[in-house]
């Protein structure tokens, strides 16, 4: 069995939409002209028009998506502000944690947006490509050097961990006399 690979629309692809909606075909028709599934097609043209007045236009659709695609998914804060960017590699390079890294910032830059960051939008970063050259680098300057970041462990549950304790209030009454040795308390 072959997977398919999901891909997405081209600006042509969305040219050949524009054109078959402008000659009123239908969703089903321009998905099967296209070999998309229909509710590709249909995802995209009800994205792209509200209203029954409003048409389909394949430059501005293709536009916007290739922002939306290089605003959210390909760049992290660090990577789109370089005085950031800077201030983070120096501070890895000077054997900071990204904790330190992050209350510094905070520390130095109280009110700036752009300059405030978390130890964990850094993690992040770091390990997004862990076999890129800059990474390994990177992960290399990190005080425990791991090539994957580890899960946090579960814990048991909170409280005691002694088996059938007895609580200091139901001790015997004559241990409240103190006449021999172990019944000090330290």
């Amino acid at each position: 069995m072959e997977l398919k690979k999901h891909r997405r629309l081209t600006l042509k692809e969305r040219v050949i939409i524009q054109t078959l909606l402008i000659e009123k075909k239908s969703k089903s028709y321009i998905a099967k002209k296209l070999k998309r599934a229909p509710s590709t097609i249909t995802r995209e043209v009800n994205k792209w028009v509200q209203k029954k007045e409003d048409n389909y236009d394949a430059e501005l659709a293709n536009w916007c998506v290739k922002e939306d695609y290089l605003n959210k998914r390909n760049l992290d804060k660090i990577s789109t502000y370089s005085l950031l960017k800077f201030f983070v590699y120096r501070g890895l390079l000077s054997n900071w944690t990204p904790e330190q890294i992050s209350g510094r910032l905070k520390e130095l830059y109280p009110n700036d947006p752009i300059m405030s960051i978390s130890h964990e939008a850094i993690y992040r970063h770091i390990y997004t490509r862990p076999q890129a050259r800059l990474n390994k680098k990177l992960i290399k300057l990190l005080v425990r050097k791991k090539t994957r970041r580890r899960t946090p462990k579960k814990r048991r549950g909170g409280g005691s961990k002694i088996i059938n304790q007895i609580s200091i209030d139901n001790r015997p009454k004559h241990i409240d006399l103190r006449n021999e040795v172990g019944h000090w308390e330290g």
